[in-house]
């Protein structure tokens, strides 16, 4: 069961990671300074910045000039903060759309549709460059983009508000009438927009910021964009449910909760065109080209291929892209499946709410275990366990049937169950993630660091994407199904569905194609270690010259 896939996403994980990251350097930087005032304290680095963030002081007259904290900067601060709040909404209604189409009964093949709208985010470095190089001098750098996506995200989200209930055919019962192909292109769209901004607003954060303060960038991407998904995705989902809403919110009950997508989509659309214009009029763009170079398209580029043809990150890139295919049914499909069983959606996104004080600690424990020369010992030794939780998330799936108290209604014990299985779960992935951006960190070579880490950071958040995708896209392939009381129909289609019901039967499940492709993954994973193992050790410990780019 994987609520972090569609409650608190693979974004907001890389995002807490740079928070507490952020954090612990800050304290580091702190203590050094106590002891030694005359070494130069290098700022935090950011992981999945396309251009690499520059640590040393201005090289004029207040070069000698004391710090002055964030004097100045409050301002800046705050309207990164909300750019990347602004970001974070269309992520977050993207994480929440999924439970909506499992309450529509939709099959798991359209899931996986809609699930490519995740896949901006993992290749937004294909036209980076692009944004990073192209654009109307008088207009801003950065603004160039900035402005127009969020425009078009404003734009989007009003004009879906006045046909989201048709998209999700809200007004009848069939999941027929759901269109998943217009919901797809729409939300890949918003993301798409989404993934730009962030490009943009990344390298407007660098001449924004004074350069002292330039490491707040990441906080505020952090921050702010974690915000923004929580807003999306859960406050929207229980503010939407009626049951939450009439249990917690009113006095009176009623049948809808107390916003609908539709006018939460309206809201936001206006706000995105408020906001923009403000922006775009208020606050000026300034250039700096020792903090944000221009880079040329082209070259850029050949640095992508140069790091490409390296014959160590085309192993290790094997390795990123199947690494994961062993947690796949887990990690996409026990969530859906709990719904599926009956539990309300908002009960499984209100799961995010107790593990943000887990998610900001593990990091920091986590970083004391990766830091030394094999940072990737602590991700090999965290997969046998992930995989193993596959079959425990099996186990609560099939329980989710047969101990509710009335439908619906679960009991207080089993809640702690799934609480307590998804903490341990966050363990293994923190120890999986941190590690493997520790050895980002290590193997990356400084002259190109922000394009090379950049290309890593895709490659395994591809390696994290494809998997779901077909996972979702085969269980209903692997599902038995007949149909009781009834002759003829097979159960395997719509149609067939359809012609079982006229015929006054019902379509029973006879075996799930979830619990069949549980235990292959898992049977994968653990073929995986060994065949894959003794080449994470290898290199690991291979020589550093040997990642780097003649």
């Amino acid at each position: 069961m994987n609520v972090r896939r569609y409650n608190i996403g693979n974004q907001v994980l890389h995002s807490i990671v740079e928070v507490t990251r952020d954090l612990y350097s800050k304290m580091s930087d702190k203590m050094k300074r106590r002891t030694n005032s005359k070494k130069d304290i290098a700022l935090a680095d950011r992981d999945y910045d396309y251009v690499t963030v520059p640590t040393e002081e201005r090289n004029d007259d207040k070069k000698t000039a004391p710090r002055r904290g964030l004097q100045g900067d409050y301002g800046n601060i705050m309207l990164l903060m909300f750019l990347y709040i602004l970001q974070g909404i269309p992520l977050g209604l993207g994480g929440s759309i999924p439970m909506l189409l499992q309450s529509r009964k939709v099959s798991y093949k359209e899931q996986a549709l809609f699930s490519f709208i995740y896949w901006p985010f993992s290749i937004k470095l294909l036209w980076a460059p692009l944004v990073d190089s192209l654009y109307v001098k008088w207009f801003g750098r950065r603004k160039s983009w900035m402005v127009p996506t969020q425009y078009l995200i404003g734009i989007f989200m009003l004009v879906l508000s006045a046909h989201i209930d048709d998209l999700l055919g809200t007004e009848t019962d069939e999941p027929g009438k759901v269109d998943i192909k217009t919901l797809t292109a729409v939300f890949f769209c918003l993301n798409f927009l989404a993934a730009t901004q962030d490009i943009a607003v990344d390298g407007w954060a660098l001449t924004m910021l004074s350069r002292h303060n330039v490491g707040w960038a990441s906080t505020c991407n952090s921050v702010g964009q974690t915000a923004g998904y929580f807003l999306g995705n859960v406050l929207f989902l229980g503010l939407e449910s009626a049951d939450f809403c009439n249990s917690y919110l009113r006095s009176e009950p009623k049948d809808v909760g107390v916003i609908t997508l539709a006018s939460f989509l309206y809201f936001w659309g206006i706000v995105f065109f408020v906001t923009t214009t403000l922006v775009w009029m208020l606050k000026s763009e300034t250039a700096d080209p020792e903090v944000d170079p221009e880079q040329g398209i082209i070259e850029t580029y050949k640095q992508l291929y140069k790091v490409l043809c390296l014959p160590p990150v085309q192993s290790f890139c094997i390795i990123l892209l199947t690494s994961k295919i062993g947690f796949a049914a887990a990690d996409s499909l026990s969530g859906l499946k709990l719904i599926e069983a009956g539990m309300s959606k908002t009960t499984l996104a209100l799961f995010a709410i107790p593990m943000v004080p887990l998610q900001i600690i593990l990091p920091l424990i986590i970083s004391k275990y990766t830091s030394g020369p094999r940072p990737l010992n602590i991700f090999l030794k965290a997969i046998p366990p992930r995989l193993l939780l596959g079959i425990l998330y099996g186990c609560i799936v099939y329980f989710a049937h047969y101990v509710q108290e009335t439908p619906g209604q679960f009991p207080k014990y089993f809640l702690a169950i799934i609480i307590g299985s998804y903490m341990i779960h966050q363990v293994f992935v923190y120890s999986m993630f941190v590690s493997q951006m520790a050895f980002h960190a290590k193997i990356s070579d400084p002259k190109i660091g922000g394009t090379y880490m950049t290309l890593l950071n895709t490659v395994a958040n591809l390696g994290g994407n494809w998997p779901t995708t077909f996972a979702l896209w085969i269980v209903d392939s692997l599902t038995w199904k007949a149909c009781i009381g009834a002759d003829g129909p097979s159960c395997y289609t719509a149609d067939s569905q359809h012609e079982c019901k006229e015929a006054g039967g019902t379509c029973h499940t006879t075996l799930d194609g979830y619990y069949i492709e549980s235990v292959v993954c898992i049977v994968i994973g653990f073929l995986w270690l060994l065949w894959r193992s003794r080449r994470v050790h290898e290199l690991d410990a291979l020589d550093i010259k040997k990642w780097k780019v003649s």
